[in-house]
């Protein structure tokens, strides 16, 4: 009978093993793209010395602007928000009844039937939320494409290993090249539909994500 229940709880953390996973990444972008490779590229016959595919003047500032160009974008974000709301309510009522005479009959019985009630109902109700994130840090980025206007589509993602886990931070935005500052950089309040990310895939993490159901089973099972 213990053989049983100890295979049945082993199945279920089998099946419960993704709810102690990590949620899915919210950057839907490749996360890295490099330019044509120099062999691949087949010459043009603009010019023996201009090539208008990898042309770049000399006395440019080596800003990014061509897919596999990098960009080092600085996150600094903070937000903040807050709301508060209450409601209340009252309500009261009474009755009273009394019993009256038979044609001034029984009189000294009838009055003492009289009857009354009263009720009261009060409600009242107050709730407040608050949140506030802060989040600083530097990554850089790949040019993973060039649109039309000339605004750049960059990804990238830096992992840290720190003993057993290890740290993921994620990016994926567009980048308007009038943004790009000396040294190529950005920061991140510049970037357009701008996907930030941090994770971690240490126990830490795990156990905020985990099912309850999941840490029942965990905390039965001697592992």
């Amino acid at each position: 009978m213990k053989s049983k229940l100890l295979n049945l709880m082993l199945v279920a953390i089998v099946f419960l093993g993704g709810c102690g996973g990590m949620p899915e990444t919210i950057v839907q972008t490749p996360l890295s793209a490099r330019p044509q490779s120099a062999s691949a590229i087949k010459p043009a016959a603009n010019g023996a010395i201009f090539q208008s595919a990898s042309y770049r003047p000399i006395f440019e500032d080596k800003r990014a602007r061509l897919i596999g160009d990098t960009i080092t974008i600085t996150i600094n974000e903070n937000s903040s928000a807050g709301k508060l709301a209450g409601s209340s309510g009252s309500k009261s009522g009474s009755v009273n009844a009394a019993a009256p005479s038979l044609f001034g009959l029984f009189g000294g019985v009838t009055q003492n039937l009289n009857a009354s009630a009263s009720s009261a109902a009060q409600f009242a109700e107050k709730g407040a939320v608050t949140s506030s994130n802060n989040f600083v840090s530097t990554i850089t980025v790949t040019v993973i494409d060039v649109l039309s206007n000339g605004n750049l589509v960059v990804a990238g993602e830096k992992q840290v290993s720190l003993d057993k886990g290890a740290e993921f931070i994620r990016f994926s935005g567009v980048v308007d090249p009038i943004f790009v500052g000396s040294g190529n950089i950005v920061s991140s309040t510049r970037v357009a539909d701008a996907r930030i990310e941090y994770r971690t895939n240490s126990r830490i993490d795990g156990a905020e994500v985990m099912s309850m159901m999941a840490r029942f089973f965990l905390s039965v099972v001697p592992f």
